[in-house]
C-alpha cells in the first residue's frame, strides 16, 4: 500500500549531475523505494532508507572511489593532476592540512537519507575526469570548501570545517561545489544586471548574461527601463520592436552558456507593471503562445507598486507609461522613478505618452499565466522601498525573488567601454539549518556563517562585469538565509503556522539579525571602515530619527515572546534573546564603526543543500511527507521530511493542507528582521480559481510581504508538471 496520495514528484534535476545507474550487485535503490510502502504495522518503514544509505555509500560509492595511503599523498595527487587548486592548499602546512582531515575524518559523519548519499555524490563530489571514479566524501569536500574561505587562517579553517559538517550551516550550491576545486565556477549563486535604453546598455547585458552563466549561478536583468513596441528611436515613429525580441536574445544567451556543463544556464527577466509591454510580456508564457513569442525556459518577473492594488480597488483604469517619454521628462530612467508617488502627475503630463488597460483584468491575467507556468514572480515595489535602509531605489530581483539590492545604472561609449560604471548585483549565499543551528546555540553559528560568506564576497571578482565588481568591492553584500523551520517545529511539536510557531519565527530571526549585524559590525572593526555607503544609509542616521534599529529600541514592539511555549523553548537551549538594551549597545557602537556588510540577509528556496543537509526547505512547510523525486537514470527516488518519525507524523501537514495563509503570516513573521527578501512560494489545491490567487496576493501584499516566488497547485504537482525549481539557488 502506497503511504498517501500528497506525494509530490519533482522533475527538475538542475544541478547537471551525472546520471547514474543502480549497480546490479547492490539493491539500494529498491531498499529506497520500500519508504513508500507501509509495514505489516502500517508504518512508515524509515530504516529501510537508512540501509540503503549504507549500501549505497558502503557499497557503489567505496568500490568507486579512489583511495590513497596518506593526507599528503592524496593532496599531491590532485594538485598534480589539476583537481584541486595549489594556490589554496600551499597556504597551509603539510603538518597543518593532515590535521585538518584527520579532524574532520574523526565526525564520523553519516548521511541521514539515501537521498542526501545520493545527491551529494552525484552532485558535489569532486570525480576523475571521466566521471568514472570519485575523489573526495563529504568530509573531505567540506575541508576543501574551509581551507579555501579562510585563506590561510588556521583556526578560522577549523571553526569553518566544524560548522559546515555539523550541518548547522551550509554554504550554497555554488560555494560548496566549486570551492577547492581547480576546474571550477564561481562561488557565486546568482547575479542582477540592469539594462539602460540604449543600444550599448542592451549589447552589455547579453554579454553579461554569457559571461556570468559561463561562470556559474543564475542572472536576472531589468528589462523596465526599455522603450515599448512602437515607440520612436531618433524621434522617428514606430521604431522599437520593444522587449520581447530582447527577452528572445536573451533566452538563447543562456542555453548557450552553462558552467563547463554542470549547472545549466538560468536567467530571469522583470518589467514593471506600468511598461507598456506589460500584457505581452505575460502572454509569452501562455501555453498557446506563438512561437515567435513564446518564452519557454526564461523566468518572468513583475513589479508591482502599491497604486496598482488601489486602482484594481477602486475599479479604475491603470495607465502604462512609455519609459522613453517618462526618462525624458524626469532625466533619470523609468525604474528609479516611484510610480505610486508621481502617478497623478504623469497621467496629467501630456509629454508623456501613456496607454490605459483595466486594472482588475491585469491581476486576472497575472493569475491565469500562474496557472499555466507558475511565473510571473512578484515584487512589491513600494514594500520593498520603504524597508530598503540602504540609499538608492531597488528596481528588480533575482532568479529566486530573495535578493533585494540598490543598483546603479552604467553607462556606456560606443565601443562599449564603460563612460560609468554603475553598480550591480552578486549573491553570496548560504543557509542555516535552524534545527542545528538552535542546539548549537545559535549566536557563534551566526557570526561564522557571515564570516564565511563576507570571505566568499572577498575572494570574488567578476572581472567580466565591472559594475557587478565594483558593487561587490564596495558593499560586501551577503545573503544569509535559514531552511528547516517545518522540521524543527514538528521536532518540538510545534504545529507550522500556530500562534506558538509564528511567535518562534518572530524571535529567532529577530536573535539571527542581531547577532548578525554584531558580527558585520565586528567585521567593520576589524577592516578599519563600513561598506562604502553606510555614510548615507539608514544604519549611520542618529537614534530615535529614522535609525533602522529603532524598531527594536523604540517601545513600538515588544521584543519578548508573546507565548509561555517559545519562552520555555530559547531558556532550554540557553539562547538569549536580545532586549531593549542590547539593541541599543549595538546601535551605538554601529553608529561609531559602522558595519561591513551592505547586505546581510537574505532567504532562498534551499533546494540541493537541504537534502544532504537533513533539512525542510526554506521556512515554508514541506509539499509532501514522502517527497518523489526523479533523479536520473536512476529514476524515482524517496524521500522523508527531515525529523518525521512514526510518533510525529500529525505535525508534518503539507504546504496544500497548511494554506497559503498560514504561509503568508509565517513568512509575514520573518520579513520584518530581514533586510533583503524571502523566497514565497504559494500553494493551492486543486480547486483553486483565479479569483483565489488574487486573495492571496492582495493578503501578502497587506501582509508586508516584499516578494512572491513560484505558484504551486496540487494537481499540477501530482502530475508532475509543477514548475522546474531555481537553478541559480539550488542552496
Amino acid at each position: 500500500m502506497s503511504i498517501n496520495d500528497s506525494t509530490m514528484l519533482n522533475l527538475d534535476n538542475t544541478d547537471g549531475a551525472q546520471d547514474e545507474t543502480p549497480d546490479s550487485a547492490h539493491d539500494y535503490h529498491s531498499l529506497n523505494a520500500m519508504l513508500n510502502l507501509y509495514d505489516a504495522e502500517g508504518k512508515i518503514q524509515f530504516g529501510k532508507d537508512k540501509e540503503a544509505e549504507r549500501e549505497y555509500v558502503n557499497g557503489h560509492v567505496a568500490q568507486n572511489t579512489m583511495t590513497f595511503g596518506s593526507t599528503r599523498e592524496r593532496l599531491d595527487y590532485l594538485i598534480r593532476n589539476k583537481y584541486y587548486d595549489a594556490s589554496v592548499f600551499d597556504r597551509y602546512s603539510p603538518e597543518f592540512l593532515d590535521t585538518m582531515y584527520r579532524h574532520v575524518e574523526s565526525r564520523h559523519f553519516e548521511f541521514e537519507t539515501f537521498l542526501g548519499a545520493f545527491k551529494f555524490y552525484t552532485s558535489y563530489a569532486l570525480k576523475t575526469f571521466d566521471g568514472k571514479r570519485y575523489l573526495e566524501d563529504f568530509p573531505q569536500r567540506c575541508a576543501a570548501v574551509a581551507l579555501e574561505l579562510a585563506s590561510g587562517d588556521e583556526g578560522q579553517a577549523l571553526t569553518y570545517a566544524d560548522e559546515i559538517i555539523s550541518g548547522r550551516f551550509q554554504p550554497a550550491t555554488p560555494t560548496f561545489l566549486n570551492l577547492g576545486k581547480a576546474q571550477r565556477g564561481e562561488p557565486v549563486s546568482c547575479f542582477l544586471v540592469r539594462i539602460e535604453d540604449n543600444m550599448e546598455s542592451i549589447s552589455r547585458g547579453i554579454n553579461a548574461a554569457l559571461q556570468l552563466s559561463k561562470r556559474g549561478g543564475g542572472v536576472a536583468l531589468l528589462l523596465s527601463n526599455l522603450r515599448e513596441l512602437g515607440a520612436p528611436i531618433k524621434h522617428i515613429e514606430n521604431q522599437s520592436s520593444g522587449v520581447i525580441p530582447v527577452m528572445k536574445l536573451l533566452e538563447d544567451s543562456f542555453s548557450y552558456a552553462n558552467q563547463l556543463g554542470a549547472r545549466q544556464g538560468a536567467g530571469a527577466v522583470y518589467l514593471s507593471a506600468h511598461h507598456p509591454d506589460i500584457m505581452r510580456f505575460l502572454d509569452t508564457k501562455r501555453e498557446n503562445a506563438d512561437e515567435k513569442i513564446r518564452i519557454k525556459s526564461l523566468s518572468l518577473g513583475i513589479v508591482i507598486p502599491d497604486i496598482t492594488f488601489e486602482l484594481a480597488k477602486e475599479r479604475k483604469p491603470m495607465a502604462l507609461f512609455s519609459p522613453y517619454d517618462v526618462e525624458r521628462v524626469y532625466g533619470k530612467p523609468f525604474a528609479d522613478i516611484s510610480i505610486t508617488e508621481h502617478y497623478d502627475e504623469m497621467v496629467a503630463d501630456d509629454r508623456i505618452r501613456k496607454t490605459y488597460i483595466d486594472a482588475r483584468e491585469f491581476f486576472m491575467t497575472v493569475a491565469e499565466i500562474q496557472f499555466e507556468s507558475g511565473y510571473p514572480y512578484i515584487i512589491f515595489e513600494d514594500t520593498v522601498n520603504r524597508a530598503n535602509p540602504i540609499e538608492g531605489r531597488i528596481t528588480m530581483s533575482n532568479l529566486c525573488s530573495e535578493i533585494l539590492q540598490v543598483q546603479e545604472p552604467s553607462s556606456f561609449n560606443e565601443d562599449l567601454t564603460y563612460s560609468h560604471v554603475g553598480r550591480d548585483v552578486s549573491c553570496n549565499l548560504g543557509s542555516l539549518n535552524i534545527a542545528k543551528a538552535i542546539d548549537g546555540g545559535l549566536a557563534d553559528t551566526v557570526e561564522t556563517a557571515i564570516r564565511a560568506l563576507t570571505s566568499v564576497s572577498e575572494h570574488t571578482r567578476i572581472d567580466a562585469v565591472p559594475s557587478i565588481r565594483r558593487a561587490n568591492d564596495e558593499g560586501h553584500a551577503i545573503g544569509l538565509g535559514e531552511m528547516n523551520l517545518h522540521g524543527f517545529l514538528a521536532r518540538e511539536r510545534i504545529q507550522y503556522g500556530s500562534d506558538e510557531a509564528l511567535d518562534f519565527t518572530d524571535m529567532y530571526f529577530m536573535t539571527v539579525a542581531y547577532h548578525a549585524y554584531k558580527a558585520s559590525h565586528t567585521l567593520a572593526v576589524e577592516h578599519g571602515g563600513a561598506f562604502a555607503s553606510f555614510p548615507s544609509s539608514d544604519y549611520a542616521k542618529p537614534a530615535g530619527q529614522g535609525n533602522y534599529f529603532d524598531k527594536y529600541t523604540d517601545g513600538r514592539r515588544s521584543l519578548e515572546p508573546r507565548t509561555e511555549r517559545v519562552r520555555a523553548l530559547f531558556t532550554r537551549y540557553g539562547i538569549a534573546i536580545p532586549d531593549v538594551d542590547d539593541w541599543k549597545t549595538l546601535q551605538e557602537a554601529i553608529l561609531k564603526d559602522g558595519i561591513y556588510n551592505q547586505n546581510l540577509q537574505a532567504v532562498p528556496p534551499t533546494g540541493s543543500i537541504s537534502y544532504i543537509n537533513h533539512s525542510t526547505s526554506s521556512i515554508h512547510p514541506i509539499a509532501s511527507k514522502i517527497e518523489i523525486r526523479k533523479e536520473g537514470k536512476l529514476g524515482r527516488v524517496y524521500y522523508p521530511a527531515p525529523y518525521m518519525t512514526n510518533d510525529n507524523l500529525d505535525y508534518f501537514r503539507d504546504a496544500y493542507e497548511i494554506g497559503w495563509k498560514a504561509i503568508v503570516d509565517t513568512y509575514a513573521e520573518a520579513t520584518q528582521h530581514v533586510d533583503q527578501g524571502l523566497s514565497l512560494t504559494l500553494f493551492f489545491p486543486d480547486t483553486v480559481t483565479t479569483r483565489d490567487l488574487n486573495k492571496a496576493q492582495i493578503y501578502a501584499w497587506r501582509k508586508g510581504i516584499k516578494t512572491l516566488y513560484y505558484i504551486r497547485i496540487r494537481q499540477q504537482a501530482l502530475e508532475g508538471t509543477e514548475v522546474q525549481g531555481c537553478v541559480s539557488c539550488m542552496l
